[in-house]
């Protein structure tokens, strides 16, 4: 069904009637649809479903277009980023098309779930643009941090939830609930990988997080576990290239600090939660997309 997903988003930049704009989306990585599999799981395999998943992962793909131009970055999933390939000017346009498109075929679907997605698609964008400005400096702030993640990842994850439910005449509160917690915890497991896992796993530079100006739940936990000598040592690598013993150094912190076994915990907090909401759903696949994610080596 996937596959019908794909050559449904394709069809949809394809009735545009401009070959390169096709030409270029075609470059565009692909993801493990997420989004699309937690709408099919929902909702089920319907005419409306498809055509919903197919909306929410056009725009899905637009938002990371915006967000590799913002990030710089080199590569998406392994492949080169099409801001790399073509230039920042092409990629946002790009985005802008995808979106654009996704916004004109979510007018086809119900009120509540277009205003659902299209409501996620603002706090995506506010999200993003915290992001951003929380990059000027060292955020010490959980709160802060928690409601830039659930805006930028989890709103769009929440309102595919909730829409799929609303879709199958479901209980839009427990499936909204189960994608918000999805969402906050793939953003924190995400958070943790950048620190645990390998660059050639990775495909960037392991703690490229901070490197790029990014206070994620590990680094707060680890902040406010250093004595004042470490945390302006830390500090003072914020933003920069850093060195083998730099990065070995902020390694052993984390070791030191319980920083990464905590957030891993909190992660695992938040999927339990999301399983609690659904627990009398009988929809043991939902359960595999939590589990597989928050009970893992890391």
């Amino acid at each position: 069904m996937l596959e019908q997903i794909e050559v449904l988003m394709r069809e949809h930049i394809e009735s545009i009637g401009d070959s390169r704009s096709l030409e270029l989306y075609e470059k565009v990585p692909k993801g493990k649809r997420l989004r699309a599999k937690l709408i099919l799981k929902i909702a089920g395999e319907t005419k409306e479903s498809i055509e919903l998943a197919s909306v929410v992962e056009l725009i899905h793909a637009a938002s990371l277009l915006h967000d590799d131009v913002i990030d710089e970055a080199d590569t998406r999933r392994g492949v080169t980023s099409i801001n790399h390939a073509f230039g920042n000017m092409t990629a946002i346009m790009l985005g802008d098309i995808l979106y654009s498109k996704g916004f004109t075929k979510l007018t086809y679907l119900p009120n509540e779930v277009a205003r659902s997605v299209a409501d996620a698609v603002t706090k995506l964008s506010v999200g993003e643009l915290l992001d951003v400005e929380l990059a000027n400096a060292f955020n010490t702030n959980q709160d802060i941090y928690f409601d830039m993640i659930y805006k930028k990842t989890a709103s769009l994850i929440e309102a595919s939830a909730f829409s799929a439910a609303s879709l199958a005449g479901k209980d839009t509160s427990k499936y909204a609930l189960y994608g918000r917690n999805l969402g906050l915890a793939f953003q924190v497991i995400d958070d943790v990988l950048d620190i645990t896992s390998s660059s050639k796993v990775l495909g960037k530079p392991a703690l490229n997080d901070f490197r790029e100006g990014k206070t994620t739940l590990p680094y707060l936990y680890m902040y406010e576990k250093l004595n004042e000598d470490d945390k302006t040592k830390l500090l003072s690598y914020f933003r920069k290239d850093l060195s083998e013993d730099q990065s070995n150094w902020i390694k052993a912190k984390f070791d030191e600090t319980g920083a990464v076994a905590k957030s891993i915990k909190y992660a695992q907090k938040l999927g339990y939660e999301a399983l609690e909401a659904i627990k009398d759903e009988n929809l043991p696949d939902l359960e595999k997309i939590i589990k597989e994610m928050i009970v893992r080596d890391f």
